[in-house]
């Protein structure tokens, strides 16, 4: 029998603003898409590797973009009792070539149930990209530009959800979600961003947690 061929993966942890969070950083991505968070095991389906994670009793939320994985934990443990073995089990997965999310499966012999396509995160308070009207994507271009990468560097996003009479709803995931800073950054950083770039137009800016 053949060994799986392993691939050389370095995977490190990574505190972020959020005590229940921490960021698990490979030295290769992991998804193609943008991000996308699990809620449970249910929501994990898709992703082997989030469902091998939920089957600790402290994992409480996942979040995957681009090469991390922003895990919540419930508080009945201290990441330091826990953080090695969480590191391994997503390294060894990794190392083995598999998936983190599969892909559908272009085969006229798979089932309904293998061609599934990977989940995107979607908020029944999200409008849709086509319907945004010239303010709408002047505040989305500010957010992508001046408040994601900052965002992204501390395990969380951020997505536009709609915009009405003044006010931007947002929707925050990964470390942000809950995040005890997360108020004060949202007010004092992306609501004054806003109302300096358009001025007159931004009353005020609500979060909505993942």
């Amino acid at each position: 029998m053949e060994e799986t061929k392993r691939v050389p993966v370095s995977v490190y942890a990574e505190m972020t603003p959020n005590p229940a969070v921490l960021k698990f950083v490979a030295n290769k991505r992991l998804i193609e898409q943008d991000s996308v968070e699990f809620k449970n095991i249910e929501e994990a389906q898709p992703s082997p590797l989030a469902v091998k994670l939920f089957h600790f009793p402290f994992v409480k939320e996942i979040f995957v973009s681009g090469n991390y994985l922003a895990i919540t934990k419930y508080d009945i443990v201290e990441w330091e009792d826990i953080t090695l073995e969480v590191r391994e089990l997503i390294r060894d997965y990794i190392s083995q070539g598999n998936p983190v999310l599969k892909v559908a499966i272009a085969s006229t012999e798979a089932s309904e149930e293998d061609i599934k396509p990977a989940p995107v995160a979607f908020h029944p308070e999200e409008k849709s990209p086509e319907e945004w009207d010239a303010i709408e994507q002047k505040i989305v271009s500010l957010l992508d530009d001046h408040v994601k990468p900052a965002v992204e560097q501390d395990g969380g996003n951020i997505k536009f959800l709609n915009y009405q009479e003044g006010v931007v709803k947002v929707l925050l995931q990964g470390a942000c979600s809950g995040c005890p800073s997360s108020t004060v950054t949202l007010k004092q950083g992306i609501q004054s961003l806003l109302q300096e770039m358009l001025p007159g137009q931004i009353k005020s800016v609500e979060a909505v947690n993942g």
